[in-house]
Parts: C-alpha cells; sequence; structure tokens
C-alpha cells in the first residue's frame, strides 16, 4: 500500500509530537506520525522528575548557568554552541507546554515550582539551584498526553501500531519508508519530502535497564544499515537509582527533595566522594560510587546493591511530591518508602549517542557536517551533541521539546520548497525478502536466547566499567550472535499481530547497535563521563576530547573523529 505525504514523523514520543505540532501549524502541510506504539504509551511517558529551565522562580538563575553545568556535566565532550542554544529556549518552551495546558506543580504564589536536581549549580558551580520544572513525579506522561492531545486537535494523521522495517534514499536524497502494519502484517510505503526519526534509545540491549520493551533502537539501526554514521556509541548512562534487579527507574527527583544514599554500614557514602553536590552530582559519577562501595564489600549485605533513604522525608513530602515512586517500590518490592530503605542499583538508561545532527535536526551524513536532504532526528536518537559524555537530569526533557520543535520547524521551512523526489522501482525488496525470509525458514537459532545473552554479556561487560578484557570478549559474542542470527527462524507463521516476527526483528536492531558502542568504547581509551576504563582511568583531553563516528562499511566497522565545539568553557577537572 501506498502513501503520500509533505512530512512524516517516526516516533510519537515527546520530540515527535512536538515536531508534529510544528509542521501542523503551517498550512498545506500534510504531516503523518508513524509509531509501533499508541502514541500515550511512547517512553517520554516514563520521565519522571522535571524539566531544566533556568526560570529563577525559587531562587536566582539564567540559562548560561545552566549551559555550564550541562557542559561540565558532559565531561567537556558537548558541543557548546548547542548546548547554549537549548538551555536559553529551554525556558520559552517550557512556558510553551505551560500555555498548551500541561499542569505544572505550583508555587505557593501560582508560579511553576521548581526543585533541585544533579549537577544542576548556581553561579558556575558553586552551590545547588532549584532548576528542574515539575509535574509531581509524572513530568513526562504530561508532556506526552500535553502535547498528543494538541496534535489531535491540529488533525495531524496517525498511524499506530506501524513497525518501522526500512528507509529510502533516491538520488541523495531521504525521500520515504517502508513500514509493517502489525495489524495485519501487510507492508506498506510512505512516500514524503522530509522524514523525521524520534524512535527512542536502546536500552534494552543491557538485562538491568529503565527502558521500555519498546525501547531496541529501531531508527538508529535501520540509518546505520543505511550508510548514516552514529555518533558517540560508546557513551551510554546508567542511572544510579534502579529498583535492583528491575531497573525500573526510581526518580533523582527523591534525591532533589532530599533523599540519601546509603551503604551497609548507614553512611551517606556521597560525601567522601562529591563534598558539594553529595547525592545529587551527576549520574555517572553516582553510578561509579555505588559501585565501588560494592566493590570495597560496603554493600547491603555485602551484596551488589545499596539503599535509597526517604524516610527522613515524612509522608507527606513522599506521597505528595514523589506519588509514582512510592507506588513502583511498593507494587515491586513490597517496601513502604515512608518507613523503609528502598533498594537500588545502576540502571541502564540513556544514549548520549545516536544518529548524528546539527541544531535543526538536519541529519548528518559525516564527520564533515554534510547534510543528507530531507532527514532529520531528534530526541534520543538523535546526538547533536548537547548531552556529552553524560547527561544531566532534566536535560532527556528539555532535548525533546527544544530540539523537537527547532526540527519541526526547519522541515517545515524545507517542505515548502523541496519537490517530492521520485522514489525507486521496487523500494520494499529488501525489506519483504527480510520479513519472508523469517515467515518461512522452518528451524533455525532462537531469537529470545540470543537477546538473553546479548543483554547479560552487555550487563557484565560493556555498563558503569570497562576494560580492554571485557570489551574484547564482549565484541566476540557479539559476532558470534550475529552469525547465529543470520540462521534464526520463528515459529508463529501468522502475519497478523506477530509479535515474535517484530521481537526478532528487534534482536537485529540491538546487535548492530551493540557492536557499535563495543567499537566505540574500545577506540575511546579514556574515561570520560558514561564511558569509564579501569585500564585508562583517567580523562585524556590531548588524544580523545573529540566526538567518534562509526560507520558500517562492507568491510566491518570504521572510526572517524570529529572536533567538539568549544566556544565559551575550556575543558576544566571535573570536581563537585
Amino acid at each position: 500500500m501506498y502513501h503520500r505525504f509533505d512530512a512524516i514523523v517516526v516516533g510519537a514520543g515527546g520530540a515527535g509530537l512536538m515536531a508534529a505540532m510544528q509542521l501542523a501549524r503551517t498550512p498545506g502541510i500534510r504531516t503523518a506520525v508513524i509509531s509501533k506504539l499508541y502514541p500515550t504509551r511512547s517512553h517520554t511517558g516514563a520521565a519522571q522528575g522535571g524539566i531544566g529551565a533556568a526560570l529563577g522562580n525559587l531562587e536566582e538563575d539564567y540559562p548560561e548557568w545552566h549551559t555550564f553545568d550541562t557542559v561540565k556535566g558532559g565531561d567537556y565532550l558537548v558541543d557548546q554552541d548547542a548546548a547554549d542554544i537549548m538551555c536559553h529556549e529551554a525556558v520559552e518552551s517550557v512556558y510553551e507546554l505551560e500555555h498548551y495546558g500541561l499542569p505544572f506543580s505550583r508555587t505557593p504564589e501560582g508560579k511553576i515550582d521548581q526543585r533541585r536536581f544533579g549537577g544542576h549549580t548556581r553561579n558556575f558551580g558553586e552551590a545547588p539551584v532549584r532548576r528542574s520544572c515539575f509535574a509531581a513525579d509524572r513530568t513526562g506522561h504530561m508532556i506526552l498526553q500535553t502535547l498528543y492531545q494538541q496534535c489531535i486537535k491540529r488533525e495531524v494523521e496517525f498511524y499506530s501500531e506501524f513497525q518501522l522495517l526500512d528507509l529510502i534514499i533516491s538520488e541523495g536524497v531521504c525521500c520515504g519508508l517502508v513500514v509493517l502494519n502489525i495489524k495485519d502484517g501487510e507492508i506498506h510505503i510512505f512516500h514524503a519530502k522530509a522524514i523525521l526519526f524520534a524512535t527512542g534509545g536502546f536500552g534494552r540491549a543491557w538485562k538491568i535497564t529503565s527502558n521500555a520493551l519498546s525501547n531496541t533502537g529501531d531508527g538508529v539501526a535501520i540509518a546505520f544499515r543505511r550508510g548514516i554514521p552514529l555518533e558517540d556509541m560508546e557513551l551510554y548512562q546508567f542511572h544510579p537509582t534502579g529498583v535492583y534487579k528491575l531497573g525500573i527507574l526510581l526518580t533523582e527527583g527523591a534525591r532533589g527533595e532530599g533523599g540519601i544514599l546509603r551503604n551497609n554500614d548507614g553512611e551517606r557514602f556521597t560525601e567522601r566522594y562529591a563534598p558539594t553536590l553529595l547525592d545529587l552530582a551527576p549520574r555517572d559519577m553516582v553510578s561509579r560510587f555505588i559501585y565501588q562501595e560494592v566493590k570495597e564489600g560496603r554493600g547491603i549485605n555485602g551484596s551488589d546493591f545499596v539503599h535509597l533513604d526517604l524516610t527522613h522525608l515524612g509522608a507527606d513530602v513522599v506521597e505528595n511530591k514523589l506519588p509514582d515512586l512510592a507506588d513502583f517500590v511498593r507494587v515491586y518490592l513490597g517496601v513502604d518508602p515512608v518507613r523503609e530503605l528502598i533498594p537500588i542499583q545502576p540502571t541502564a538508561h540513556y544514549a548520549m549517542g545516536g544518529i548524528p545532527t546539527d541544531v535543526d535536526g538536519r541529519v548528518l551524513m559525516d564527520e564533515s557536517n554534510t547534510v543528507l536532504p530531507g532527514f532529520y532526528a531528534a530526541g534520543e536518537c538523535a546526538c547533536v551533541s548537547v548531552h556529552g559524555a553524560n547527561r544531566l537530569g532534566t536535560n532527556s526533557l528539555v532535548d525533546i521539546v527544544v530540539f523537537g520543535r527547532r526540527a519541526g520547524k526547519h522541515m517545515a521551512a524545507y517542505v515548502q520548497e523541496a519537490p517530492f523526489t521520485e522514489l525507486p522501482r521496487t523500494p520494499d525488496d529488501e525489506a519483504r525478502q527480510q520479513v519472508s525470509a523469517l515467515l518461512s525458514r522452518e528451524r533455525g537459532e532462537s531469537a529470545p536466547e540470543i537477546r538473553e545473552t546479548l543483554q547479560e554479556e552487555m550487563m557484565d561487560k560493556v555498563s558503569v566499567v570497562r576494560s580492554e578484557q571485557t570489551l574484547q570478549s564482549a565484541r566476540k559474542t557479539v559476532h558470534e550472535l550475529q552469525a547465529r542470527f543470520a540462521q534464526v527462524a520463528i515459529q508463529d507463521r501468522q502475519t497478523w499481530y506477530n509479535s515474535e516476527l517484530l521481537e526478532t526483528l528487534e534482536v537485529g536492531y540491538l546487535l548492530d547497535l551493540s557492536e557499535s558502542i563495543i567499537a566505540g568504547a574500545l577506540a575511546r581509551q579514556e574515561s570520560r563521563g558514561g564511558h569509564y576504563r579501569e585500564d585508562y582511568p583517567e580523562r585524556d583531553d590531548t588524544n580523545f576530547l573529540r566526538h567518534s563516528f562509526v560507520y558500517n562499511t562492507p568491510d566491518g566497522l570504521r572510526i572517524a573523529h570529529k572536533p567538539v565545539n568549544i566556544s565559551k568553557f575550556e575543558p576544566k577537572e571535573r570536581k563537585y
């Protein structure tokens, strides 16, 4: 089946919906949003703690301070021009969300309430500042609902439960998509002047993750297979407070409200590592603090977790400012956070790397910033890079609304001028062959077994702490799994709602992305932000103050580099 639109957005999370809204505002532009999920199930809805913006509602604050914290928090691998745009436009973006009807928590005076968050400071690192604008601990959920309602109001067309299979590039222009209708198994071709990927992250490469089951990096992997390089893939963030063994995220807002991390001795161990920001040091650092406590035998009862203590906050704070957190730990752990300590461990959370873009969301084809016409990306699947080697809490929601909006505006201007590029004769051939092979192969390897082995290997060897030895071992395993995946077979042969087919496709995406993560991690022989090498424990600005680009070539993966934009803040030692 064939469809034609001026602009198509793939992904119905915050970045995708923000872009779709900008497109729908422009008269005459036909816009479609394609999503593998019903839009309000998108992973933006899981973001809890807040969206950062220097509103200064409770204490003095400025976008320049936010920019500094973003750059320092990203261990100086942040492109500073992009971060400056993000932090300045964060303020107007939050007020725009408020005007759309987002129900922010309020101060007694009626202003948007703000709380502290890790790595956010006043006066260039002097002390913590209240910068996170929040709606209890359901901020992402409220953003998602608000934006979806606005898109419905603007008559954006939605294709929900459609699985992306391929990207169509013809005559050097991105001009379409091949998509599987999950409902009936029919393959559709979408033709457009411009395509935006807002397909989210790939945390499901790891065993313990805060990510939804759907976060398998589909868009990132498909772009990679079509010759787009991926930027800074080795830089992946582990959030320090995931529910023990389950990985479900417990918001940083809990520590912003005064929560304390404690080891087996009941000690607030962050005092030894980050005496100024304590439990609100950046996430990569707090995750390593926990790793070190466990390594030195101070995990709870000698195990691999520590405690989050909210018992001193009182029932009013826990129940009213952290209601979802309270529900999570009661349901999944049988723990009452008002009276009991919560077992937590670091959980795979956020990709700093992804599809390289400029500040208007245009996808870059190489380290020389060559734009691929018609192709855009925004949100976690994209790398601008405003997060560098470690994203600050709240900046994910800032990223999706600021750059989703910028990408949508640029797309609107582009499609008003650009013609439709003619599609190749049979653009869906490869996708049809891939699906047909999976449905027809009678015997072969098991995709669930491959996925389980991959996730365990990534968790054991490519997580908070890495080394040459662990990375080489993981690479060997991934190559073996890729060979097995080439012979994978599924048992379900039906075409309608075939979840086994979809999950098998997702395993293929995760394998490709895991290989690129490991390649980047082996090449970056230093420790910076979320990438910590035991064999190279120091940051090396002489050799590695640069972005990495990994290319998928017929001869294997190739690594190239691109300089970091340093316009305001010279790299310094990262202390808190």
